[in-house]
């Protein structure tokens, strides 16, 4: 018993190090999860050319989170959770990899001075 216990112990030791420190080198989770708000003001505001993915990434929460999509739950059990597995294993997936995008464009820009090139 003293066994399984430190081993599930062990395991989210792993995962919380894992989301905290990033992917290979990446921004933690937590970075990539500040930026959300910032992604999407920038996009609004034209800066940033994530509106499709943005758009795409709100579509597909919209399924997972839908009360319209229960019936088939109920209907087919595990075929009916599947979609929905799908769909957030791909939101997922999206998420980190605009956020990413996203924090390696920020960090560009910030490099940027502004002004013209002068001949």
């Amino acid at each position: 018993m003293a066994t399984k216990t430190l081993r599930r112990t062990a395991a989210f030791r792993a995962l919380f190090r894992a989301l905290t420190a990033g992917s290979r080198g990446g921004p933690s989770l937590g970075k990539r999860i500040a930026a959300l708000p910032r992604m999407i003001a920038a996009t609004a505001r034209g800066e940033y050319d994530g509106g499709l993915r943005l758009a795409l990434m709100t579509a597909a929460t919209a399924y997972v989170l839908s009360p319209v999509d229960v019936l088939p739950e109920l209907t087919l059990l595990i075929f009916g959770l599947a979609d929905d597995a799908v769909m957030a294993t791909w939101l997922a997936g999206a998420v980190l990899a605009e956020t990413e995008r996203f924090l390696e464009w920020e960090a560009r820009r910030d490099s940027v001075i502004p002004g013209r090139v002068v001949r």
